[in-house]
């Protein structure tokens, strides 16, 4: 197999992943509960993997659609969070779920979105080079709107250090390592075979992520699901609501199909595996809850996926 063909076929291996993933779970789940210890690693080993497929040296130019950049960001950070807003004030009597489902809806995703995007006839390399503005942007909004969405009399207490130790493993440091050996290509013959090396790895880091992230999972949502269906009328009516959003804003800002079906396919796609290590790393009482309705959300956003690669390049633009 050529990396060519593992890249056609990565969807099929990535929903393999979560079918392994969800019956090793379920039927070994003290033994699975151990993967909980290797979400970080793995996340941090995609991103760098992810990073390092990311023209560096010319991200300027990739950057320099601004039109498109804006309707990014508006859509993700301004009409996403008040959409996010309407549809979870359903769960203010469910502080853990609210938690979950806030920490996931409110982070643009960064990682198979790519993947998604060019299967749904977007433009991925504008998607690849957007992911480390929207890792950005995100971070450093997310706490200020849980501050503003979580209800006042909330019990939950978001600590500031989980949020800046997944900013310094997940992001910084893969992000660094990923610049300094993108530079050294030309420079050293070990580090070009190094990078192209690397190549193979997204698909296989990423499958390596949705086994670890819903392996070590996957029984307490079953167990807990009296508890979390609440939330899963909330995550339909984001699978339904954002792609209209992300298909007006970008029709606001004029945008041609390619790069409008990047927006829509941004819009409506989370970050649930980076976030997950934010909620575990909540307060005892509630991290088990908020981890479920986390990984939920995954859970309903593949199928989603599956339905996304269709409908959006038929409906984002006809006529374009």
């Amino acid at each position: 197999m050529n990396r060519e063909t593992l890249e056609q076929n990565q969807i099929p291996v990535y929903f393999a992943a979560v079918g392994v993933a969800a019956l090793g779970g379920l039927t070994a789940p003290v033994a699975a509960q151990a993967l909980s210890a290797w979400v970080t690693p793995a996340i941090a080993v995609l991103m760098y993997a992810m990073f390092l497929q990311i023209p560096f040296l010319d991200l300027r130019a990739s950057l320099s659609n601004k039109r498109f950049m804006a309707a990014l960001l508006v859509a993700n950070f301004v009409v996403i969070p008040l959409l996010v807003w309407g549809l979870t004030r359903g769960l203010l009597d469910h502080p853990a779920i609210l938690a979950g489902a806030l920490l996931v809806l409110l982070t643009p995703c960064i990682d198979y979105v790519v993947v998604f995007t060019h299967i749904g006839k977007g433009d991925s390399k504008l998607m690849l080079a957007a992911t480390p503005v929207l890792l950005l942007l995100q971070l450093a909004l997310l706490p200020l709107y849980l501050i503003l969405m979580l209800d006042a009399s909330s019990t939950v207490v978001i600590a500031a250090g989980p949020f800046v130790e997944a900013f310094l493993v997940l992001i910084v440091l893969p992000l660094v390592l990923a610049v300094l050996t993108s530079a050294g290509v030309k420079r050293a013959l070990w580090v070009q075979r190094w990078n192209q090396a690397w190549t193979w790895v997204p698909v296989p880091a990423m499958a390596a992520v949705l086994m670890v992230v819903i392996g070590s999972q996957i029984a307490y949502v079953v167990q807990a699901f009296d508890r979390l269906w609440p939330v899963v009328p909330v995550y339909l009516g984001f699978m339904l609501l954002a792609p209209v959003a992300g298909a007006l804003v970008s029709k606001v800002f004029g945008l041609a199909a390619t790069p409008a079906r990047s927006v829509v396919f941004s819009s409506s796609t989370r970050n649930s595996l980076v976030v997950l290590p934010l909620a575990l790393a909540l307060p005892e009482e509630i991290r088990g809850l908020a981890a479920a309705a986390v990984i939920t959300q995954t859970l309903v956003e593949l199928m989603s996926e599956l339905v996304y690669i269709r409908a959006i390049p038929a409906w984002v633009w006809r006529r374009s």
